[in-house]
């Protein structure tokens, strides 16, 4: 049977991880440049020392005593930076280009999607994205909550996982169907459907009882006569959802499109807004005002206009939905809402996450705040700020290193040379020692 788990592990991960060696519990970082996150330059001639798992010390290299059996890694012309997270992904979807959204929750096996969804969790990391909010398993059930914790347990790689197990819908708003469908078929759906207060509260609790870390809700879909979006759910029952999940401290995420689903859903007390394209002023200034986290996903918008309305980057013009984004970002970020790394990864391909920093970069952030959202502000997004998010001592030793300054230029998110999590290394250079 061991044998058994480690051929899947392999097979999972397309090599041996590198943890698979005698573990080494001293390392000594040295790479050209390191962005802690407290501020937004870096410093050269720095080092970062890792001891059992956490960050033992930062700072000059000559101020710091490395114990005699430490291992040095060198990584010239890279910049050290804290692991980056995402806030908005589905491990369990991939692009809509190869298979479309109904078509991998009507036709693709859970068993086979759970697999697709390790493979997905380890070309996250590869990335260096080392943390994940899984934002729900379209369809594929608890499956994530399994995924976690194999990754917990070492049996395959993959980022730590935050996870919402199969979101909440108001019934008949969401897919599959059923329109478009025959009225005899029962269909599998993409989330867990509810009417009324008592059943928003009773999936709240079904879901955390679960594994659910957070609880995601669609303050609004596509349901207007027109095939618009409009609100799913009344005050009552958002309101029914939030507090069921606040009296367990779950945070609550929510999927909202329109101005009036997002303003909806922050009334009722929601802790994060998706989306929000199309969000006005006034509903971001509330969320300023509560504090309520933005997480734009501007990546899925383009991606979606590649895949469905012949948008090509950098030849056609934006599209609408597009400009949207654009528009709603812009606004959010002049007010000062907060904003976190969230992409919607798994409608665009997994391990290309840095598609959204970038983004952000292009809509008027500067590459030290992107840096940011993607580390330090997702970081306290997600509660985990006293243990991840920066580089400094006593957080874990979650870390990734790039070629380049994506301080500077955040494109050279593209490039990651060195992968590190909880002082396990999954990536490192070829000609690193």
């Amino acid at each position: 049977m061991r044998w058994r788990q480690l051929l899947l592990c392999l097979l999972l991960s397309g090599v041996a991880p590198l943890h698979a060696a005698v573990p080494v519990e001293d390392w000594l970082l040295l790479p050209e440049r390191i962005w802690t996150g407290d501020g937004d330059g870096t410093h050269t001639g720095w080092a970062v020392l890792i001891h059992d798992g956490a960050i033992a010390a930062v700072g000059p290299a000559a101020s710091i005593q490395a114990p005699e059996n430490t291992q040095r890694i060198t990584l010239p012309g890279a910049t050290l930076t804290p692991g980056l997270i995402d806030l908005h992904s589905h491990l369990f979807l991939h692009p809509y280009n190869e298979t479309l959204w109904n078509d991998q929750v009507l036709k693709e096996p859970q068993d086979y999607r759970t697999l697709e969804a390790a493979e997905h969790a380890r070309a996250t990391l590869q990335a260096g994205f080392t943390s994940l909010r899984d934002l729900g398993t379209e369809g594929a059930g608890y499956a994530d909550v399994s995924v976690k914790r194999a990754i917990n347990e070492g049996l395959i790689p993959g980022p730590r996982l935050f996870i919402a197990t199969r979101a909440i819908v108001a019934t008949a708003s969401y897919g599959p169907g059923p329109g478009g469908f025959r009225p005899d078929i029962e269909l599998p759906g993409g989330a867990e459907e509810v009417s009324g207060i008592d059943a928003a509260a009773r999936a709240v609790r079904e879901q955390a009882a679960r594994g659910a870390d957070w609880i995601k809700l669609y303050a609004d879909y596509r349901i207007a006569a027109d095939g618009s979006s409009a609100p799913t759910f009344t005050a009552a029952e958002l309101k029914a959802i939030v507090d069921t999940a606040h009296l367990s401290g779950r945070p609550v995420a929510a999927h909202a499109s329109t101005d009036a689903g997002a303003r909806m859903a922050v009334e009722a007390g929601v802790d994060s807004i998706e989306h929000g394209y199309g969000a006005s002023e006034s509903t971001f200034k509330l969320l300023k005002q509560r504090g309520v986290a933005y997480l734009p996903t501007l990546t899925a918008v383009a991606s979606t206009a590649e895949y469905f309305d012949h948008y090509r980057p950098g030849q056609s013009e934006p599209t609408p939905r597009m400009r949207e984004a654009e528009k709603a970002f812009r606004s959010a970020l002049k007010l000062g809402v907060i904003i976190g790394n969230g992409s919607d990864v798994g409608v665009f391909a997994h391990g290309s996450n840095w598609r959204e920093p970038v983004a952000m970069v292009s809509y008027g952030m500067t590459p030290a705040q992107a840096l940011h959202a993607t580390t330090t502000v997702a970081a306290r997004i997600l509660r985990q700020h006293d243990h991840i998010g920066r580089i400094a001592p006593g957080l874990r030793a979650d870390l990734a290193a790039f070629s380049g300054d994506p301080s500077v230029q955040i494109e050279a998110l593209r490039h990651p040379v060195f992968v590190m999590k909880d002082g396990t290394i999954y990536r490192k250079p070829e000609t690193t020692p």
